[in-house]
């Protein structure tokens, strides 16, 4: 696979599965615009593609700012070529009558309107041969308890993307999504909880580990390559045999 020449947009680029997909397609000749809420993570994600990167400190539930780096991006490159819909928030285990407002605002607005605002900012300046792929997870194909609003968000990609697919693929444009399981993550759930939750999860899969955001990123840049031109509307789940 090559992309020279292609240029990237990656939300979420500040760390873990998206830090690791702008080091895979850097590496691979593609130019990138990264956008993260931390500034600091995107900078140390730009060092590791060697400073080359266009970076910009974004909320992706803002739709100004998500304008703006629009616009930068293609007054910087001219073109777009395909749109990596990464940045979310991970989930917190609580009770449905403990959720919050502000949590489910939280959730939804930085996972699917996110997601949304990059997608509809993006299309016009998309042609033929243009692809999405979007980040769902594993608890998007499947409910879990105490998580039940993080899976509405990922459950809501998938029917987003499925319907891009349609609307998009008559012009050429692609929509995959990626549905990952358990990736060793600075913010995996597991990860957080500590060695012993490592544990549990490794357990709970059939390969007796966690996954690795090099691996989320090497599907990543396998959808967005020409030796997935016939997949539109698909879902691939990373999760190790769980």
């Amino acid at each position: 696979m090559s992309f020279k020449g292609k240029v990237v947009i990656i939300t979420g680029a500040g760390s873990g599965i998206g830090r690791a997909t702008a080091k895979k397609l850097h590496s691979l000749g593609a130019s990138l615009a990264l956008c993260d809420i931390s500034g600091k993570g995107l900078q140390e994600t730009c060092e590791l593609c060697d400073n080359e990167s266009f970076t910009m400190i974004v909320d992706v539930s803002n739709s100004d700012q998500i304008n703006d780096f629009v616009s930068q991006t293609v007054s910087k490159f001219q073109r777009i070529d395909h749109v990596f819909n990464n940045a979310g928030v991970n989930p917190t285990a609580i009770p449905l009558e403990d959720t919050t407002d502000e949590y489910w605002d939280k959730l939804m607005n930085t996972n699917v309107k996110g997601t949304f605002n990059m997608t509809r900012s993006t299309i016009p300046h998309l042609r033929s041969g243009a692809s999405f792929v979007n980040v769902s997870s594993i608890m998007g194909v499947r409910g879990s308890a105490r998580v039940a609003v993080y899976c509405a968000t990922k459950w809501a990609i998938i029917g987003f993307s499925k319907s891009m697919a349609l609307e998009l693929g008559p012009r050429g444009i692609r929509t995959n999504v990626v549905a990952p399981g358990n990736i060793d993550t600075p913010t995996n759930t597991s990860v957080v909880d500590g060695p012993e939750a490592v544990k549990r999860s490794a357990e709970a899969c059939s390969l007796g580990r966690l996954g690795t955001a090099d691996e989320v990123a090497d599907t990543v840049a396998f959808l967005f390559s020409d030796e997935s031109r016939y997949m539109n509307g698909s879902v691939v789940e990373l999760n190790g045999g769980l």
